[in-house]
């Protein structure tokens, strides 16, 4: 009887010891797969990869999408022909934390050299349902210089771009770089 409950309890901890290393692997292979997608642009499975909701948190603001807003979104992002590469992933407790850069048009003109991120992903369900955006070396002088001399140019030049930058969808985003190729070539 004794060597019955001795290997019932092995079998269990072999069990659950393979089940959170499954949960561990498929959390990661997850996120990467999130962000292939965002680097490809291509969000025709996307209801594969997030929940019906999805919260994202940047520098303290907190925003709540539904799968058709968060697809808006990325239309915007995918405006400015993003770049995104993992530096480092990897994954605790279920949470994956990963270390990103990110380049585009957009970027490339206010930052003038990629974002280096922070993303902490929480799943439920196998799905992403929230992500966590900590900036680690942002330029806010050269971002807030780029953007103020691109606003006040639009504001004399283009006052049809007008909003722009408050503008997160594909149209806005259209906007946004078309006032940024306009700028550039000014002369």
């Amino acid at each position: 009887m004794k060597r019955i409950i001795v290997l019932l309890v092995i079998l269990v901890i072999t069990f659950t010891s393979c089940k959170s290393s499954e949960n561990k692997t498929d959390s990661v292979k997850i996120a990467q797969h999130y962000f292939e997608i965002l680097d490809q642009s291509d969000y025709s499975n996307m209801s594969n990869w997030f929940a019906d909701s999805l919260t994202t948190i940047e520098g303290g603001y907190k925003q709540v999408y539904s799968k058709n807003e968060y697809l808006e979104f990325l239309k915007w992002d995918a405006v400015f022909d993003p770049n995104y590469d993992i530096l480092e992933i990897t994954e605790t407790n279920g949470i994956v934390n990963a270390r990103i850069s990110k380049m585009d048009k957009r970027i490339a003109f206010l930052h003038e050299e990629p974002f280096i991120t922070q993303q902490t992903l929480k799943f439920k369900n196998r799905k992403i349902i929230e992500v966590e955006t900590t900036y680690l070396d942002f330029k806010e002088l050269t971002w807030q210089k780029n953007k103020e001399a691109l606003l006040s140019w639009v504001d004399n030049i283009h006052p049809e771009l007008n909003g722009f930058i408050y503008d997160q969808t594909e149209a806005g985003g259209i906007k946004f770089l078309r006032a940024i190729e306009l700028y550039k070539n000014k002369e």
